[in-house]
């Protein structure tokens, strides 16, 4: 009986601690790498305006309403500007292009799908600012101070990656990386270090020391 007693009474000891073991590796996913899976999302705000246009393009007061509407949007940086014409009129994207490059904004190709539909004789103007953060951060879902099944806390990389997330210029580029533009200052940059290594020193008669002029 008293065996009994005892075998029963280590069963019990073994199911707390299996169940406090289980406890023990959190309630988050099982994460055993280095990597975080706390990672930034994109996401995009489409804002529309529908101006009039005519055959030689927008009249003043609508160039005025667009400019003044790129200002209220405080047009920037990382901003994307298109443009919605069935008609693909130039003269209507050249006036909308000369406008936001008042902002240093180029026009893209092509328009966002957007809701609804342009009137006929009218152009959309679509402005997509991107924003980034990182989903359910901070996390501090996790109970317990060591991990037994060797894995990441539920919060790695929230830091990291939240101000990766807030410090970046444009939030397109976690998506996709700048693009480069075929310039470059190679050429520029190598022809003033020749220009600094042909230089004979100045102790060689390759240049002139300066006077020194003594008081008294």
């Amino acid at each position: 009986m008293t065996i009994s007693f005892k075998r029963a009474a280590a069963s019990a000891l073994a199911l707390s601690l299996g169940l406090g073991l289980a406890a023990c590796g959190g309630n988050g996913p099982h994460n055993a790498s280095l990597y975080s899976i706390k990672q930034p999302v994109v996401e995009r705000t489409n804002y529309m305006l529908d101006v009039s246009a005519g055959t030689s393009g927008l009249t003043v007061p609508e160039q005025q309403r667009v400019a003044q509407w790129f200002e209220m949007l405080d047009l920037g940086y990382g901003d994307r500007v298109a443009i919605e014409d069935t008609l693909a009129n130039r003269a209507v994207r050249e006036d909308i292009a000369a406008i936001a490059a008042r902002h240093g904004i180029l026009l893209s190709e092509g328009a966002p799908v957007t809701e609804g539909f342009v009137n006929p004789g009218d152009v959309r103007v679509i402005v997509t600012r991107s924003s980034a953060h990182v989903p359910d951060c901070p996390d501090w879902s996790g109970q317990f101070g060591t991990t037994l099944g060797n894995q990441m806390s539920e919060g790695y990389g929230c830091a990291v990656n939240s101000n990766f997330a807030a410090m970046v210029a444009d939030p397109e580029h976690l998506l996709e990386g700048a693009k480069g533009t075929g310039e470059t200052t190679v050429m520029t940059s190598n022809a003033a270090i020749n220009s600094f290594r042909e230089r004979q020193p100045t102790g060689g008669g390759g240049g002139e020391l300066p006077e020194v002029k003594s008081g008294g």
